[in-house]
């Protein structure tokens, strides 16, 4: 079996970023799951603004590693909008043998340590 396409490593994060954002007591104004395209959520918690950029990776990448020039163009977009623009990167494993690709039937492990502050 395969291992997971970008689009199903995206969708994850999403996920996780997702239910952490709602149990933190955000409401969701917006929510854009293309790949590209940034924020994915923009949301609103105590009249406070919030883009929110989610992005998934796999073992060995580290989660809370960015594209700066793609995180720069955000600020813009947040600036004008009078946001907080946060970042949200997970990593995924295999739960078993983090060296083992992760298919879709695979159990796993998240790596996610909350909203990474980037103004």
């Amino acid at each position: 079996m395969e291992g997971l396409t970008i689009q199903e490593i995206h969708q994850l994060a999403m996920q996780e970023v997702g239910a952490y954002l709602e149990k933190e007591g955000f409401e969701f104004l917006a929510v854009n799951s293309q790949i590209k395209r940034s924020p994915q959520f923009v949301c609103v918690k105590e009249k406070v603004l919030y883009f929110v950029v989610a992005q998934g990776c796999l073992y060995p990448s580290a989660p809370k590693d960015f594209d700066t020039i793609k995180m720069d163009k955000v600020k813009v977009h947040a600036d004008k909008n009078n946001a907080q623009l946060y970042y949200a990167g997970v990593g995924f494993a295999h739960a078993h043998d983090y060296e083992k690709p992760l298919t879709k039937k695979d159990p796993y492990v998240v790596n996610f340590d909350g909203l990474q502050k980037i103004q």
